[in-house]
C-alpha cells in the first residue's frame, strides 16, 4: 500500500474511532452515572485514544528503514 493511501486511510480509522469512544464516554458521563461515575470510563476511553494515536503514527507517519 501506498504511503499517501496508508496515511488517509489511518487518518480516517483512528478518527472514527477516537470519535466514537469520545461520544460513548460524553454520552456515559452525561447520562444516569453522572460525572463521577463516568469518570473511570472516562480515563480509560483517554487511554485508549491515545494509544490508537500512538499506533497511527508508529504504523502510518514515522517512515521505517
Amino acid at each position: 500500500m501506498s504511503y499517501g493511501v496508508k496515511l488517509v486511510m489511518g487518518f480516517i480509522g483512528t478518527a472514527l474511532l477516537c470519535l466514537f469512544v469520545g461520544g460513548l464516554s460524553e454520552s456515559i458521563s452525561s447520562g444516569f452515572a453522572g460525572f463521577s461515575g463516568g469518570l473511570p470510563f472516562m480515563v480509560i476511553a483517554v487511554i485508549v485514544c491515545g494509544m490508537a494515536v500512538y499506533d497511527f503514527w508508529d504504523e502510518c507517519v514515522r517512515k521505517k528503514k
